[in-house]
């Protein structure tokens, strides 16, 4: 169950809990996330690219590990480190990907102007009536 903490703003803001799908490492790096953004930034739809996001976010850090592993002297195969920079590069484009789709970029996060985030609108989009 999503815990709700209290908003200077407003009584209470849901903070989305990481889906039960999500493994230990993918789950903390969507609290995270979460937690980096303001508290009524993700909505219901985000949950399944959020859910991406951290998977990609984690299997890059894997194939990170394993492009260090990779380089170590006498354990250089020149087709396998190709082969783990190809994938990272792949991963690398799906996490920007699904960063751009929810908005998450720094271009996308902070206002040209000022360094201070860009206000979350808690109003509803001017297409629905109310």
């Amino acid at each position: 169950m999503a815990k709700n903490k209290m908003d200077p703003n407003g009584p209470f803001v849901h903070r989305p809990d990481p889906p039960r799908d999500l493994n230990a490492a993918e789950a903390t790096e969507w609290r995270e996330m979460v937690a980096s953004m303001p508290p009524a930034y993700f909505a219901g739809a985000h949950y399944p690219r959020l859910a991406q996001l951290c998977r990609h976010t984690v299997e890059a850090r894997h194939i990170s590990q394993l492009i260090a592993a990779c380089r170590k002297p006498k354990k250089t195969d020149i087709n396998e480190y190709v082969k783990l920079l190809t994938m990272e590069l792949k991963e690398s484009d799906m996490i920007l990907r699904l960063m751009r789709s929810m908005r998450l970029t720094h271009q996308a996060v902070y206002r040209a102007d000022s360094p201070k985030l860009r206000p979350v609108s808690t109003r509803p989009p001017p297409w629905i009536r109310q």
